[in-house]
């Protein structure tokens, strides 16, 4: 199985710097154009994708409508592709988390995996729940439209590693991280070579 996944286009809040979770944010005229110039490079490079799969935040829907249009295919929604749940996080300013919250943030620097955000997710529950939508996937190559937090675990998942800091993780909106399963490929990570000048 080849999973193509796309981080959604840009949010204003994603250029405010505002945590979004699981909040239901629209794309931005600016996150719609991200998507048009990756369905391009999609079509140029002629690749053939079985199912087009999508979180069903308006922000990924509104992405993966972009992309169905230009490749002919029909996007599924799937909650279990939503961003992490940050709980009490969600809709506050970057600066304003990390002076209220730095104990939290410093016990999911040291232990992602089971330390859950106030009122919201551990990376450990992310996991399982794109694990559960990995079963029931048939196999073939698929194109899935989710987020950050999604694609990070994705990567994480195709390696078959335990711990570590997949916050590391570069993943920019609109670009393209490729994870091939069960044989633990990965390859290439936070691709958004489309959205350079002249890309």
């Amino acid at each position: 199985m080849e999973l193509w996944l796309v981080r959604h286009g840009v949010t204003a809040k994603n250029r405010e710097g505002v945590w979004q979770g699981q909040q239901d944010v629209p794309l931005a005229p600016e996150g719609r154009r991200q998507a048009e110039r990756l369905a391009y490079r999609l079509l140029r490079l002629g690749i053939r994708f079985d199912r087009l799969y999508t979180s069903d935040l308006a922000r990924a829907r509104a992405t993966a409508q972009v992309l169905a249009e230009a490749l002919g295919l029909a996007p599924i929604p799937d909650p279990r592709l939503r961003e992490l749940c940050v709980g009490e996080l969600a809709g506050k300013p970057r600066e304003e988390v990390f002076a209220a919250y730095a104990e939290v943030l410093e016990k999911t620097r040291a232990d992602p995996w089971t330390t859950r955000l106030p009122g919201g997710e551990s990376l450990g529950d992310l996991r399982a729940r794109f694990l559960d939508f990995l079963a029931g996937l048939p196999e073939g190559r698929h194109l899935v439209v989710a987020h950050a937090g999604v694609i990070r675990v994705a990567v994480w998942v195709a390696l078959e590693l335990e711990a570590g800091q997949p916050w590391r993780l570069r993943i920019p909106n609109a670009s393209l991280t490729r994870v091939v399963l069960p044989e633990g490929q990965a390859g290439p990570i936070g691709d958004a070579a489309h959205l350079e000048e002249g890309g």
